[in-house]
């Protein structure tokens, strides 16, 4: 190698000396890591989870199990365990637009934000007006 050149490896190492190290779990007398310090930054997490966020995690990971993009989120409610969403997907595309069938999914999630269940709660065509107003 040049002067002045530096190999990959190196680069590497000098840029992740630069990251803050992360805190690690303090041993207890029994010899077994404390998990403390992760439970408390859990809490917090859980506290900081904010209602857009929910809303994308809620979309993120219906499409990861159904294979289709979510249209949006048309409703987002906190509850003890986390949140719960309800998640316009468009199950069949048709022509024109307005007769393609869209579903609606309640969408569960726990306080860190994962899904921990969902289920079809409709099915209707896009041009269709709710009754329900």
């Amino acid at each position: 190698m040049a002067a002045g050149e530096e190999d990959e490896t190196e680069r590497v190492r000098r840029s992740s000396s630069k990251t803050p190290a992360k805190k690690s779990a303090r041993k207890t007398s029994t010899g077994r890591a404390s998990s403390r310090t992760s439970e408390d930054e859990t809490k917090r997490t859980a506290r900081r989870l904010s209602a857009p966020r929910a809303m994308r995690y809620a979309a993120e990971q219906l499409q990861e199990l159904l294979g289709r993009a979510p249209e949006s989120v048309s409703a987002l409610k906190p509850t003890e365990e986390g949140w719960q969403a309800n998640v316009e997907v468009l199950e069949l595309e048709r022509v024109p637009g307005t007769t393609s069938v869209m579903a609606s999914y309640r969408v569960t999630l726990d306080k860190e934000g994962e899904l921990v269940a969902y289920e079809r709660t409709r099915r209707y065509t896009r041009g269709q007006i709710d009754p329900r107003g």
